[in-house]
């Protein structure tokens, strides 16, 4: 909050504040004085939230401060209260109670309070929204309703999901951003024109990729708990994938299994036993990963690790 320090000083705690939890921006308040401003934080898995109460200003993010080494985000504001303009690429939207829109943090854009407003932000890292069937830059700086459709679905879910995220245990706040992520990109899919039964289950199979490489660690990764983390059914998580080579489960253990291989070829991991990298993973036991392990390489995983090494085998 700017309440605690002198006026002529909230305009540049308000500009550190911002920085830090949104990124680098430039902020300016119309040359008022009488500036105020609130920010409320949290963390929902790999979304981050805040709302914002303040006074009419504007921020810009300009080239020069976009730096190659930061992280790439999908910024979703959603309108609470008062008016605002976006702009990025060339367009431009007005945003009112009730409706939301995504920029692109990778790329210069400015935003307009000419009033008082409260808005909701969410940052949702671009890695999380595969570009396959979706092209983000087109549909960046649009309109989305809050009232109808899919979009009212993504609208309601950010709303409940700020204000029960205090309650909130770690495992559910991580659920809650796969929900998320996956109801802003259903929107932007129908918005683009690919609202379609191929292109939902395309979006779920992504989903599905993302959620097992979070989780690949964890041996009590299940298909059941996948199905409760995505919202949807396990008939709906067999269908996403029905027309692949693998099953789920031999998806999870194929890419478990890639990760030790990765581990037992780096020199970093060198000093760390071949049960501890397997657990770590998500195998249950050493015997189970060796089985796994000497079936698909054709080796045990010491002779694979020698081997990877460049050393002799001992004889």
């Amino acid at each position: 909050s700017t309440d605690t320090v002198p006026p002529r000083d909230r305009l540049h705690l308000w500009g550190d504040a911002v920085w830090r939890l949104i990124g680098g921006l430039e902020s300016d308040a119309f040359g008022d004085e009488a500036f105020a401003g609130h920010i409320t934080s949290g963390q929902a898995g790999y979304v981050n939230l805040c709302q914002l109460d303040v006074s009419r200003h504007r921020v810009v993010r300009t080239p020069s401060l976009i730096r190659s080494s930061d992280r790439a985000y999908i910024k979703v504001v959603a309108q609470l209260e008062g008016r605002a303009c976006f702009e990025q690429n060339g367009r431009q939207v007005w945003l009112s109670p009730g409706e939301w829109s995504v920029y692109d943090t990778t790329r210069a854009y400015a935003v307009s309070n000419p009033e008082a407003v409260r808005q909701m932000v969410l940052m949702i890292p671009k890695e999380q929204l595969p570009e396959r069937k979706l092209k983000l830059d087109d549909l960046m700086v649009q309109r989305f309703s809050g009232t109808t459709g899919v979009s009212r679905l993504a609208w309601d879910t950010m709303r409940a999901a700020f204000t029960e995220l205090p309650s909130m245990s770690d495992a559910a706040a991580d659920g809650v951003a796969d929900v998320i992520t996956h109801l802003v990109q259903l929107s932007l899919l129908e918005r683009n024109g690919q609202h379609s039964a191929v292109s939902q289950r395309e979006a779920l199979r992504d989903r599905i990729g993302q959620f097992i490489d979070r989780h690949l660690g964890d041996p009590e990764l299940t298909i059941d708990r996948m199905a409760q983390a995505l919202n949807c059914s396990k008939r709906h998580l067999y269908n996403a994938v029905a027309d692949d080579e693998e099953t789920l489960a031999a998806m999870i253990q194929r890419r478990r299994l890639e990760a030790c291989l990765r581990d037992l070829r780096s020199s970093a991991q060198a000093q760390r036993s071949v049960t501890d990298i397997a657990l770590s993973w998500g195998f249950a036991n050493s015997a189970h990963f060796s089985r796994v392990f000497r079936t698909h390489v054709g080796c045990s995983p010491s002779e694979y690790r020698v081997r990877a090494r460049g050393l002799a085998l001992p004889h």
